[in-house]
């Protein structure tokens, strides 16, 4: 079975504290990106009666958005990489997302740690045989496809869901992880999820997300004109009472939801269905092909669900299986 168990609630933080430490966090990535000179350890600064649309994928049919098959061969992409005086992969990665890219406050040192950071480390051993050869760059929802563009980063690895609209922009791996977009709202609101519940209220999406492509498209009545340039700054809008709801990823929300107690996701399943990719510059082939290899030995000798079982299980449910690989040639 697939992950599309966004309705379930992750563990750990929760109370005014986590609040408070969402709010800390939502200002810390608005930030500009370092150049590239500069290479740290780190992650540089920077409901019931619901009327669900019928899921769907958030891309189009009419682009082919399957990836390349994969390959072990270097190629200029990589080659370039490799050539740096400094050996390690820059990575685009978020630094507040509960259980896929975070820093968690109860651990000493504050290393970036989550499912997306799995992938990062696996990416990093194949291309350069050490897994910590790997620098992390915090950076805001908005900003990944020109972190991308303009070479701060080789790749983001940050819940990125691969579309046809994107792929004018970037090239994307393989989908390693199914998902959907949801509505998070207070447990006492009268919303019931993306419904007729939506009208008048006021909808908090981040700029560039797939969730102000949707509420575009279908917005129920709502007002959506609030979206900031991170996703996290959306539940600290919910908490101030600025907005009524969010939408965003359900396996996002469901981090949200275990940051504030006080919310949940509204609906009985996601009204998309997504997958989220390895993104990449455009044209380069040969590190798109080295991906798909890691993300295929990642499914295959485990990797993937011993990463899964230990940061999302509790969250997803217990049956999850990465999605199957789509090639294009």
């Amino acid at each position: 079975m697939r992950t599309r168990r966004g309705t379930a609630g992750l563990r750990g933080w929760g109370g005014v504290g986590a609040m408070g430490l969402a709010c800390a966090l939502a200002g810390s990535l608005v930030l500009a990106l370092p150049d590239r000179g500069g290479h740290g350890d780190a992650a540089d600064r920077g409901g019931p009666g619901a009327v669900l649309a019928v899921p769907a994928r958030a891309d189009a049919d009419d682009c082919n958005d399957r990836s390349l098959r994969p390959s072990a061969k270097d190629g200029p992409a990589i080659g370039k990489i490799k050539d740096r005086d400094v050996k390690k992969l820059v990575v685009g990665v978020d630094q507040n997302s509960y259980r896929w890219g975070y820093r968690d406050p109860n651990k000493k040192g504050g290393k970036l740690e989550g499912f997306d950071i799995d992938l990062a480390h696996e990416i990093a051993e194949e291309i350069f045989g050490d897994r910590d050869a790997v620098v992390f760059r915090a950076i805001p929802t908005n900003q990944r496809i020109p972190a991308i563009q303009s070479g701060q980063v080789d790749m983001v690895v940050r819940t990125m869901t691969v579309n046809c609209k994107r792929l004018d922009d970037v090239d994307f791996s393989t989908g390693y992880f199914e998902t959907g977009q949801q509505v998070l709202a207070p447990k006492k609101s009268d919303i019931t999820g993306y419904d007729t519940s939506l009208a008048g209220k006021k909808i908090c999406s981040a700029s560039g997300s797939i969730a102000e492509e949707e509420l575009k498209k279908k917005n129920f009545g709502a007002d959506i004109s609030t979206t900031v340039p991170n996703q996290l700054d959306c539940l600290v809008r919910l908490q101030l009472g600025e907005v009524d709801a969010v939408v965003t990823d359900s396996a996002l929300a469901a981090g949200q939801a275990a940051q504030d107690p006080t919310v949940e996701l509204k609906g009985k399943e996601p009204f998309t269905t997504e997958h989220y990719g390895v993104a990449m510059k455009k044209g380069s082939d040969d590190l798109v092909r080295r991906v798909n290899k890691v993300l295929d030995d990642y499914r295959d000798d485990d990797g993937w669900q011993k990463s899964y079982d230990h940061w999302l299980k509790s969250a997803l449910g217990k049956d999850a299986t990465p999605p199957a690989p789509e090639y294009r040639d």
